[in-house]
Formats: C-alpha cells, sequence, structure tokens
C-alpha cells in the first residue's frame, strides 16, 4: 500500500526550471547517503537546467497499478505539467514508469525514454540505484537537448 507522500522542492534550479525530487520515506538518510541524495539532487537540477523541462524523480511503491499510479503522480508534481517529466522508480517492484508532458514528449519521444529505462534497469540490476537513475536522467537530457532559447548560445 502506498503511504502517504512527502514533497521536497529543490530550489538549486533556476526559477523556470526548478527541479525537484518527491520519495516516500520520511528518513532519507535511511535510504540514501548524503552524497548520493546529492548526486540525485545534481543530476536533476542540471537535467533542468540543460533542458529547460521540469524533472521529477519518485523513488517508492507504485501500487498494482503502476502506470495509473505514475500519471496521477504526474498530475500533482506542480505547475508546467507540459513541460515536465516524472520517473517513477518502484525498486521494490522492479518498475521504472516515465511520464511526459506534451511539450516534453515532443522533445523526448517515447523511444527515447525506452532506451533510458532500459539503461537504469541494467544499472539497477548491477545494484547501482542511483547511478542508473542519474545515466537515464542524463540520457533524455542529451534526446531534449537546449531549449530553443538557449540553442544559439551552446552552437
Amino acid at each position: 500500500m502506498t503511504r502517504a507522500l512527502e514533497v521536497e522542492s529543490h530550489d538549486t534550479a533556476t526559477h523556470d526550471t526548478a527541479a525537484a525530487r518527491t520519495d516516500e520515506a520520511s528518513d532519507l538518510d535511511s535510504i540514501f547517503s548524503f552524497q548520493e541524495l546529492a548526486r540525485l539532487d545534481e543530476a536533476l537540477t542540471m537535467s533542468s537546467r540543460e533542458t529547460g523541462l521540469r524533472f521529477t524523480l519518485y523513488i517508492g511503491d507504485l501500487g498494482k497499478q503502476t502506470r495509473i499510479r505514475a500519471e496521477e503522480l504526474f498530475g500533482h508534481s506542480g505547475d508546467h505539467l507540459p513541460e515536465s517529466v516524472l520517473i517513477a522508480v518502484s525498486p521494490g517492484q522492479r518498475v521504472v514508469e516515465v511520464v511526459t508532458g506534451a511539450a516534453a514528449a515532443r522533445r523526448i519521444p517515447d523511444r527515447a525514454c525506452a532506451l533510458a529505462v532500459l539503461s537504469m534497469t541494467g544499472s539497477f540490476a548491477a545494484g547501482d540505484l542511483v547511478g542508473g537513475i542519474v545515466n537515464g536522467l542524463r540520457q533524455m537530457s542529451d534526446q531534449a537537448g537546449h531549449p530553443p532559447a538557449l540553442r544559439h548560445l551552446h552552437d
């Protein structure tokens, strides 16, 4: 059964691209080390800054209908849903769901999401949950590229 969610917003990103992480546990130190939390936070922040999309991470049980639950979480993940991406990971269920808003889906198609999930699950199988998430975020960010307003600065 899914417990009540605790949502923490990470204000290390810019106002327009603030990344967020949603975890089920109230004491994150018992799940992740400080270094692991820092890696996740940095990956979320950098993905959001580089792409202009809003990446959100949920780690916890997704219930029996994992896709429906992931879509519910996505709907509650904040403003600017069209430019948002939710990565929902349920290690106990061995499930990863990626939900993208309409604008995000145009920049990160289903095939790219599937490849990122494949990469993540490979790392998870090797016992590297954090590394898998970081690599998946990197892959999706690379696929999305820079937002149109920033492309001319990086060309």
